[in-house]
């Protein structure tokens, strides 16, 4: 089936974040990370069918939805996915909030890698724990890990977990085999988890390949956590479904508990159908979505390119979310963020929410239509200009 992702279909009104947030009807939002195009026809089908039934009472998981994730990671991944590892719960974000909890004491120390995604920072605040951040190294257009700094942070016996963005949002990075196993082999050796967010893990372009994390050894395994969703690869996050896996059963039986306290772990019967459909018949829709974004951001750095050679667009291995350094421009993302939604009515993430060290940023989401995406950016370069 050929899908027409150039289709713009009207979502104000519909109670969306994304295009409700304000009232102004000429905003155009190309900031949260949810696309705007309609999810695959077998997705769609499946929950049309349970609709139809009519009945939505208590669901349970099917043998169904735990072959279609095994399935899902095995043939894309290499990773096949035992039934007793995985943990369903509502959303990555709440699950990342409970396995901190799980994991942790209050005071504890929880690495992250800035610039990183924002709710990491609240997800451990919230737990009563400290973020330390081994802030990632930025030269010459490029993003790379100190793992000096990773040693020194590791070593302290007050550091417990390392929450790690695989691959990474916003820097658009795919972490490699070798710089996965660095990681693993500092934390391994000082006792400290990953928890590792692969959320992103579909949208990866085709010079580069995700690696989950568990994937690497059975200490690497043993000594994890993954969280995983379909939610971005499909543009689910709606349905409130996502896939922990833990391997080690006595880290299991305390995650699994925290997920129950928080009551984030209830079967949610269009979650299941979505899922399954999704993974077992949505691969087709994925291959020609990941052509589609890949053009989108050749068409947003030619935009750069012609009208402001001044900023520099990073490479995008994955996500859909490009990360602009505007670093030359003569006020600040943040404030050029707020001028931007007010006066060009077009919304951008500014850099800063994801770490100080991401001040210098703008995040663009170009998960729409490519005539969105290019009025968005006519909408950006007049603003710019008349400052």
């Amino acid at each position: 089936m050929k899908y027409d992702f150039d289709e713009i279909i009207p979502r104000k009104g519909t109670d969306s974040l994304k295009w409700d947030f304000t009232e102004d009807s000429e905003v155009l939002p190309l900031w949260v990370a949810d696309m705007d195009f309609r999810t695959a026809a077998p997705v769609v089908d499946a929950l049309m069918k349970r609709v139809q039934h009519g009945i939505f009472g208590y669901a349970m998981f099917p043998d169904a939805y735990y072959a279609a994730i095994d399935s899902w990671f095995s043939r894309r991944y290499g990773f096949s996915v035992k039934k007793e590892w995985i943990l369903y719960a509502n959303s990555v974000v709440p699950a990342l909030s409970a396995i901190i909890r799980a994991l942790t004491e209050p005071g504890d120390r929880v690495i992250v890698q800035s610039p990183v995604y924002n709710c990491f920072y609240r997800n451990i605040g919230l737990n009563e724990c400290e973020t330390v951040s081994n802030n990632l190294i930025y030269d010459n257009g490029l993003y790379t890990i100190d793992f000096d700094g990773l040693e020194r942070i590791a070593a302290d016996p007050r550091t417990k977990l390392m929450l790690l963005c695989n691959p990474h949002n916003p820097a658009g990075r795919v972490w490699t085999k070798k710089e996965l196993t660095r990681m693993g082999e500092i934390c391994i050796r000082n006792q400290v988890t990953v928890v590792s967010d692969e959320i992103h893990c579909d949208i990866v372009f085709p010079e580069h390949q995700h690696i989950p994390f568990a994937s690497l050894s059975e200490d690497f395994l043993l000594h994890s956590v993954t969280c995983t969703s379909p939610s971005k690869t499909f543009n689910l996050a709606s349905l409130h479904v996502s896939n922990t896996f833990v391997a080690d059963a006595a880290l299991r039986a305390k995650v699994e508990r925290a997920f129950h306290q928080n009551g984030i772990a209830e079967a949610n019967a269009f979650a299941i159908d979505g899922l399954i459909a999704a993974y077992n018949k949505g691969e087709d829709w994925l291959q020609q979505l990941l052509v589609y974004l890949r053009d989108n951001y050749l068409a947003l750095t030619d935009f750069f390119v012609q009208n402001f050679p001044q900023l520099y667009v990073l490479p995008l291995e994955a996500t859909y979310l490009p990360w602009v350094d505007c670093a030359a421009l003569p006020c600040s993302p943040s404030e050029l963020a707020q001028t931007l939604l007010e006066k060009a009515k077009v919304r951008f993430n500014p850099g800063l929410m994801y770490g100080k060290n991401g001040e210098n940023f703008l995040r663009i989401n170009i998960a729409c239509p490519r005539a969105v995406l290019m009025e968005g950016l006519d909408r950006f370069r007049n603003c710019v200009l008349s400052l």
